[in-house]
């Protein structure tokens, strides 16, 4: 029997997600003893010991099935943003809710709108469904969010805003936002607008809208957040979208049961309190990028002024093979070529000693 008569037609040409290379890969591949992974835009700090303790409070108790509705942390999120526990659902990582959101809306005959150089995440949930997908130029290596409402149609059903992007980590402002929603509102189609706030922890800008505040003014909105970058749980993998109770309702119809695990839902309430831990990771970022700026410009090398605790930077050559040459050094960054971006790399904002290990052997490579 010929297997691919039983596959989905779109399956075929599905390209899958490719994360970024484990540090015990490295290792093993390339006979190293030290490695630094800067390529996933993790906490360098780790996680929270106050979560660390709360886990190791629950792990006797693994051998019986989470709670499926995340009761106690659902209701500390409503209670942090002001909306109903009906407003919140939880996924196996924000990835989770992203690919539920695609089998929940879309059709064949569907569009979605994502924007250039954009977390390919989006893209892949329009690829996984069969629908079409609507790529819109970014403008200096940011949304357009102007051409992305005037590329709506009637068929469109999604938009996708990371905001801040990956892997630009560039950010739209408030009255660009404000832009968007009036030029949809004048039109007569009203898609599902759907903001990644995965970075947002980071974010110091004046101007910097959340979809929070979009989602109260009754607009059709989804935001979504993540335990995996500034709260240091990324192997966890646990995040939330909020939105409308009537949305939610729909999505939570295939949500997998049992999807979020017991030792996720104690170490991210945890995490939720240990603001110390917050503001340490926020200033390390903030300390460390300073420094890789001076370094980077030191070198001649143009990038991307970064508000989330990574930086797009363009090497001049192909990526893939600073990354390749990297890596035999014992540092592994991330290749941009699968976002469009032959020539860039992105490096996640680590520690003063790994940081200063990605300057030494990146001077030595171009």
């Amino acid at each position: 029997m010929n297997m691919k008569n039983l596959v989905r037609k779109n399956i075929l040409n599905f390209q899958p997600y490719i994360p970024g290379k484990p540090i015990d890969d490295v290792k093993r591949e390339f006979n190293l003893k030290e490695v630094v992974k800067l390529a996933s835009n993790e906490n360098p700090l780790g996680p929270s010991q106050k979560a660390v303790s709360s886990i190791k409070k629950v792990l006797n108790k693994i051998n019986i099935y989470p709670d499926g509705y995340c009761f106690e942390l659902r209701k500390k999120i409503a209670a942090i943003y002001g909306v109903g526990e009906n407003q919140i659902i939880f996924g196996n990582g924000t990835d989770e809710i992203i690919e539920l959101i695609g089998k929940t809306f879309l059709n064949p005959e569907d569009e979605i709108i994502v924007s250039e150089h954009a977390f390919i995440r989006y893209k892949m949930a329009g690829d996984l469904m069969g629908c079409k997908v609507i790529e819109v130029p970014m403008k200096n290596y940011k949304h357009d969010l102007n051409a992305m409402a005037d590329a709506v149609t009637k068929k469109t059903k999604i938009i996708f805003i990371a905001n801040p992007n990956n892997p630009t980590g560039t950010c739209n402002t408030k009255k660009e936002f404000e832009n968007y929603f009036s030029k949809l509102l004048a039109t007569r189609y009203l898609p599902l607008t759907f903001i990644d706030e995965a970075y947002t922890e980071y974010v110091d800008e004046k101007d910097y809208p959340l979809g929070l505040d979009y989602l109260k003014k009754g607009l059709n909105v989804m935001f979504s957040r993540t335990f995996s970058k500034i709260y240091g749980l990324a192997g966890l993998r646990i995040g939330y979208g909020v939105a409308s109770s009537e949305i939610i309702s729909y999505i939570e119809r295939i949500r997998p049961p049992f999807n979020v695990s017991s030792i996720a839902q104690s170490g991210a309430i945890a995490a939720l309190d240990d603001h110390q831990h917050i503001k340490k990771s926020k200033e390390l970022v903030s300390h460390e990028k300073k420094y890789l700026y001076e370094e980077l410009e030191k070198m001649g090398l143009e990038y991307i002024p970064s508000v989330a605790n990574f930086i797009l930077i363009n090497v001049g050559q192909d990526g893939q093979i600073i990354f390749e040459k990297l890596l035999r050094k014992g540092v592994i960054v991330r290749a941009m070529d699968e976002y469009g971006l032959k020539k860039f790399v992105r490096v996640t904002i680590g520690t003063p000693t790994e940081n200063r290990k990605f300057i030494k052997e990146v001077t030595k490579t171009i």
